[in-house]
């Protein structure tokens, strides 16, 4: 997707050492000054730096896990990932003074497990921030959703809303707050005196579309900005509907997460709030035709504090 962006320089609050210099390149100190041109203009912030762990300061490498779910995440056949997390990661890379990795794993636990475990330090979700969550994660909310269900447009299943899928099967992803999301369809089907829905339980996005089309499941449940973004590229093949809050659906938080330990979560939350501040955080949201579902500013661990 091409990008409109203004380009100017990089800007600093101050002198920095040369090793954090050296970091904040996109390729290292090898950078050339034609690449350095080429990157939107954020500022560093040397408080927000120092504050990280020090095996994030030591490494110079803050690294995300993710899996395979656009506009979040589009994995390209060489492995390369484009998409909001690819825009906003090197956004808070640049403001941390760190660079940013991703790396793709099969689903959310896997993430998750794999953050505790120490492999990564963060994943940009979409994900929930939940009470339960909490207690092992730090969330930083950045944007809401609603639940959508996408259906190939060629389906005989006579779905035209949300309501239509009681009794149905559809595919989600699995431990995903969509998950949740139909079991409160579900739940609301079976009150009515309809059947109840039947999830289907798989490990990325990619994987439940494809269950929709070949016809193994009725539709395929994701967050309305995936669902936006599947049914704009690919006009002629899907559409979707939303559930509605008579039908269970609740506008859900989504969050980033980093583990507990070590300290890192205020710090993103803050350099989140930069991203706010400045203005790139609209801009990436715009970009990705995501503006309807901004927060005013991140929260962290909203879960608690409405608690």
């Amino acid at each position: 997707m091409s990008d409109s962006r203004s380009h100017r320089p990089w800007r600093t609050h101050g002198p920095l050492p040369v090793a954090i210099l050296c970091v904040l390149a996109l390729a290292g100190c090898g950078a050339s000054q034609e690449e350095d041109a080429a990157s939107p203009s954020l500022d560093v912030v040397p408080a927000l730096h120092d504050a990280l762990p020090r095996s994030v300061q030591d490494s110079g490498v803050l690294r995300f896990a993710g899996d395979s779910h656009p506009p979040f995440r589009s994995v390209a056949a060489d492995g390369s990932v484009t998409g909001i997390d690819a825009d906003l990661q090197k956004a808070l890379g640049r403001v941390l003074g760190v660079r940013t990795e991703i790396k793709i794993v099969n689903n959310l636990p896997a993430a998750l497990q794999g953050m505790l475990s120490g492999r990564y330090e963060a994943f940009n979700g979409p994900v929930q921030a939940t009470a339960e969550r909490e207690r092992q994660f730090d969330t930083i909310t950045w944007m809401t959703s609603r639940t959508a269900y996408v259906l190939p447009k060629s389906s005989k299943a006579g779905v035209s809303s949300a309501d239509d899928l009681c009794g149905r099967k559809v595919a989600v992803v699995k431990s995903s707050v969509v998950e949740g999301q139909l079991k409160k369809l579900s739940a609301y089907c079976t009150g009515k005196g309809d059947r109840a829905t039947t999830a289907i339980g798989l490990d990325d996005t990619n994987a439940t579309l494809l269950a929709a089309r070949s016809g193994r499941a009725d539709a395929a449940g994701m967050t309305q900005a995936a669902a936006i973004d599947v049914t704009g590229a690919q006009k002629d093949t899907y559409t979707y509907v939303t559930q509605t809050e008579q039908q269970g659906a609740t506008t859900d938080n989504l969050a980033l997460l980093v583990p507990k330990d070590g300290g890192l979560g205020p710090v993103v939350h803050k350099a989140f709030q930069e991203l706010v501040d400045n203005g790139e955080y609209r801009r990436v949201m715009k970009h990705w035709g995501l503006t309807d579902v901004m927060v005013d500013e991140p929260v962290l661990n909203i879960a608690g504090e409405e608690g």
